[in-house]
């Protein structure tokens, strides 16, 4: 058998070791494993007429070339946010470009397919978020064996409890929030740190909870600026070291605004988030007359190794998809469930959302994690 391989959509901790993982486990067993450069991207950029476009896109992986890997952080394999059923004009490869025209998108699906075909790949495990697998389930419904791995530091991925990367990031941030607190402390100001998250506020709410901020602002609940502003002053005054810490979902909004996005939409139809933090800030300065410190963390949640959690996670995925592939199994996604290893068919990432139980985990008027009860709960309390 002949596995491929794909990272797709933003890098997180654990990624290589999951890789690595997955060719440790069939390697042992005589199988082969190619990498696919740069996610979807390497599929459609694949022009099969040139060997070197061919040796670009597609790496051998062998006990060898793994070897150290999972050392690092990010993606060896590279990743980036392609979806060949919708791509802009502008994007299309100059070998793919014939007879293209209007702005788009165009769907690039049956070169895919032929790519996949010509390079004798039987089973394709793709590692993403959302994005990544829709994608997924649209090569499983043209007929791909696909095994699915759920990665984001969103946690956001419906039928899973847990994603790779996000423990890292919950770290990550309690870590530098930790050690904000020296800076915000000694100058008696408002920090205000903004986190990752689009749709899902699980990161900034954990990392606040676990963190012991004074406020926390997440994507699923628009905030009032000016009673923000009056909590994190009686805060900052109740603080004997005379400061106060908020943070805020990148996708978080006030009331009657709208999400802080720039740039062009990418093939998901995503612009870029991040602002929200500078804009908080910037409004609570103004009302409070308060000096305040932005920070926003942004990449850094998503550098560097992964923690100890990230790192089983991700291997055990590996594993779980490896062996079903080898079983013959088509259409699946490894997944946790209430604790437990467990595999779900792929169409379940289209089939809900996965959002903050505001009603149990946040008290809207406080704006702060208000955990009303743990018993029955997954691990990170979705």
């Amino acid at each position: 058998m002949r596995i491929g391989i794909l990272t797709g959509g933003g890098d997180v901790p654990g990624l290589n070791a999951c890789i690595k993982a997955v060719v440790t486990r069939v390697a042992a067993l005589g199988h082969d494993v190619v990498g696919i450069r740069r996610g979807w991207g390497g599929l459609l950029t694949t022009q099969l007429d040139d060997p070197q476009s061919v040796a670009d896109n597609f790496v051998p992986l062998d006990l060898n070339a793994v070897r150290t890997v999972d050392r690092s952080g990010g993606t060896f394999l590279h990743t980036s946010r392609t979806n060949p059923g919708r791509v802009p004009t502008k994007d299309v490869p100059d070998f793919l470009a014939d007879g293209i025209e209007g702005d788009g998108p165009h769907d690039f699906t049956p070169h895919v397919l032929e790519v996949i075909e010509s390079q004798g790949i039987d089973v394709l495990i793709p590692i993403g978020g959302d994005d990544t697998l829709s994608y997924g389930l649209r090569m499983h419904n043209e007929g791909v064996p696909v095994i699915a791995i759920p990665k984001t530091m969103d946690n956001d991925v419906h039928g899973t409890d847990y994603c790779i990367g996000f423990s890292t990031a919950v770290t990550r941030g309690v870590e530098f929030i930790t050690n904000l607190r020296t800076s915000t402390g000694s100058h008696e100001r408002i920090a205000v740190v903004e986190l990752f998250g689009r749709y899902s506020g699980e990161t900034s709410l954990i990392t606040a909870y676990l963190a012991g901020v004074d406020r926390a602002l997440i994507s699923e609940v628009p905030f009032d600026i000016d009673r923000l502003a009056a909590m994190v002053t009686a805060d900052k005054k109740a603080n004997p070291s005379h400061y106060a810490m908020v943070t805020v979902s990148e996708g978080a909004t006030m009331m009657g605004g709208e999400l802080s996005l720039s740039g062009e939409a990418d093939h998901y139809g995503h612009r870029k988030l991040g602002g929200i933090g500078m804009e908080t800030g910037e409004a609570l300065k103004q009302i409070t007359g308060e000096k305040i410190i932005n920070q926003q963390v942004g990449y850094l949640m998503r550098s560097g190794r992964p923690d100890s959690l990230d790192l089983m996670v991700a291997t055990n995925y590996a594993v779980m998809a490896a062996d079903l592939a080898l079983d013959g199994s088509s259409g699946r996604m490894v997944a946790l469930r209430s604790g437990t290893y467990a595999n779900v068919p792929i169409s379940v990432t289209g089939e809900g959302v996965k959002r903050v139980d505001v009603d149990e985990l946040y008290d809207v008027e406080a704006y702060k994690p208000n955990i009303r009860h743990v018993g029955g709960k997954p691990m990170f309390l979705y």
